[in-house]
Parts: C-alpha cells; structure tokens; sequence
C-alpha cells in the first residue's frame, strides 16, 4: 500500500459548487517553521458526471494555460456542468512564481518528477499527490504546457501514445474534440515520469500541448480557452459549445530523436529555418558562432530527417547539447 501524501487541503471534491482554496504542502524553513506552500486550486461540481482534470503551470515559464485556466476558474459556473472539473492552474507554484522551468526550492521538473514522492521534495510531494490523489478522480487529464522561455512552438495540443489502445483511441477522441488546428501524437516520448504518461498508468486518457513560448501569446490563450471548453463538452460536462464546429485537426507526430537537432558547441546560435519550414535530410539547420573569437569559423547543424519546423529555439545562446529545432511529420495511422 502506497504511503499518503503529506499534503492537506481545506476543499471537499465532494462538495456541490464552485471551491477555489490551496493545496497546503508542508514546508519548515528558518523563516517559517510550521509554513505551507499554499497551491491554487478549484472544483466545481455540479450533479453526477464525469470529472475533467486540467492543470498548467507544470513549468513555471510556461503561461498560456496558467493564464487561460485562471480565467476559467472565474468564469465557469456549477448551474454550466453536470459532473465535476478540477483546475490545478499553477501545478508547481513554485517554479510558476520564480518564472523559471524548475522550481526554486529544489531544482524539481514537475514532468520528470512522476509518480512523486510523498518523502521527497517539494516537486516530488506535489507529483505524489497529482498521482495518487487527483488522477483517480478524473475521466480525463490536459496538461497545458508551451516552449517556455527558451523555444517558440507552432501551437499544438497533443496526447502520448501508450500500450493501452483502448486509452489511445479515447484520447485521440478527445484530442480531435478539442479543436487545435495542428495536433501531435507523441510516439517517440514514453517518459514515464511525463504527467500525461503517468495519468495514463491509471487508464485516465491525457491530453497535453505546446500552446505557445518565448512569452505570453494571446492566440495560445485563446486556444487553451476554447479548447478546454470544447472538452468539458465532448466529456458531456456541459452543453455543446455554440459556436461553429472548427476545422478538422491537422495531426502530426515526432516519430524519433532523428526530428531533434542539438547545439554542437556552445556560443550563439542563429537560425537557418523559421517555424512553419518544410526541410529535408542533410539541410543546414543553423550555425553557432563563438562571439569571443570570432576568427573561428561557426559550427553547422544540420537536419537528420525530412519534415516541417514545428519548434525553434527562443534563446540566443546555447550550450553544447541545447535542442535548437525540431520537426514533425504528418500522422500515419
């Protein structure tokens, strides 16, 4: 029997109507002996239903769905639903509050950090309690994530491709009810320590996505808005979206670590390709320039498959290793 979490909370998932309180995790600094890490979070639930699980803030540099959920949160109503809808919108309050990927405290990546610890760290606390206490509630789970502050994306939603069809084909359901004009099938990730691959554990279809990066995008906002809302729909949560049925998702996927393209040195990286580009095997990626000696030729990276730039790097410098590119290919079923 797996240990309980350490963290408590004052909202009853149980409860008709609309709760938005903390996810209090024990936290005993010089500062503050007895303190918490107080985590935003909100139910609304309203007769009998399904229940949606939607959380950003997984990365803390990562905006559009922090930004889109909390305006969910002020916005969706119990008198909407039939079921019930769990919004973690700053997953990892800590990282969300430094803007930094990892947190502060710990250095912790939430999406590495599945299926927790409820001993460990704060992130690992935090992974412990999405795993073992949220996840068993939920009919489906959407983890809104972007770039971040070191790459730009082609806005996508995305699901993960698992062992189990019966979760593959619920969450390519679900994927198409949500709406994003490009969408990826991730069949090359099967990290166990992602959130949607641990979700998935618990036969729970997950959605995830890259809705944006380098900032705040408004066209992200807007997708993780609508897009949330279209789900609680196909879930049968709420009524039907009124509004024109969007146009049939484009669906993609990275087939294998050849799609990525990494910094050979360190130094400056400039960019031969933009987002959107079709390339080809053996094409130049981009060249890194070395600023403290500039009498040293670049280095070159190329492409090693065929397909379209659907991420850039954000960020200027890089280290040798840093992903700078990487394409995508249209889906073969």
């Amino acid at each position: 029997m797996s240990k309980a979490s350490h963290i408590w909370t004052d909202i009853d998932y149980d409860k008709p109507g609309k709760q938005v309180g903390w996810l209090h995790l024990p936290h005993s600094v010089t500062r503050s002996a007895y303190g918490t890490l107080m985590l935003p979070i909100a139910v609304v639930a309203n007769g009998r239903g399904p229940t949606a699980f939607l959380m950003a803030g997984n990365h803390g540099d990562e905006y559009e769905g922090q930004i889109a959920l909390a305006k969910l949160i002020r916005t969706l109503e119990p008198s909407e639903i039939q079921g019930r809808v769990i919004i973690l919108p700053a997953a990892n309050l800590p990282a969300a509050l430094d803007s930094a990927r990892v947190s502060p405290i710990d250095q912790g990546n939430l999406n590495r950090s599945f299926p927790g610890d409820p001993d460990g760290g704060p992130t690992q606390q935090i992974a412990h309690y999405i795993d073992s206490v949220l996840f068993p509630m939920a009919a489906l789970f959407h983890d809104f994530h972007s770039g971040g502050t070191s790459l730009d994306y082609v806005p996508f939603a995305s699901v993960h491709e698992g062992d189990d069809t019966a979760v593959n084909a619920k969450g390519i359901a679900a994927l198409k009810a949500f709406g994003a004009p490009l969408s990826v099938i991730w069949r090359s990730h099967r990290d166990p320590r992602f959130s949607p691959l641990a979700a998935m554990k618990h036969g729970i279809p997950a959605l995830g996505g890259e809705f944006g990066g380098g900032g705040v995008t408004r066209g992200g906002i807007e997708l993780v808005s609508r897009g949330a809302r279209r789900l609680l729909a196909h879930l049968g949560i709420t009524a039907p979206v009124s509004e024109p049925a969007p146009a049939p998702t484009r669906l993609v996927s990275i087939p294998s670590r050849d799609y990525f393209v990494y910094a050979p040195e360190p130094g400056l990286f400039e960019p031969a390709v933009e987002l959107g580009d079709v390339v080809e095997r053996g094409q130049l990626c981009g060249e890194v320039h070395f600023i403290d000696n500039p009498a040293r030729l670049a280095a070159p990276c190329y492409f090693k498959a065929d397909g379209f730039v659907i991420c850039k790097r954000h960020l200027g410098r890089v280290e040798r290793g840093d992903c700078v590119t990487h394409l995508a290919v249209d889906a073969v079923d």
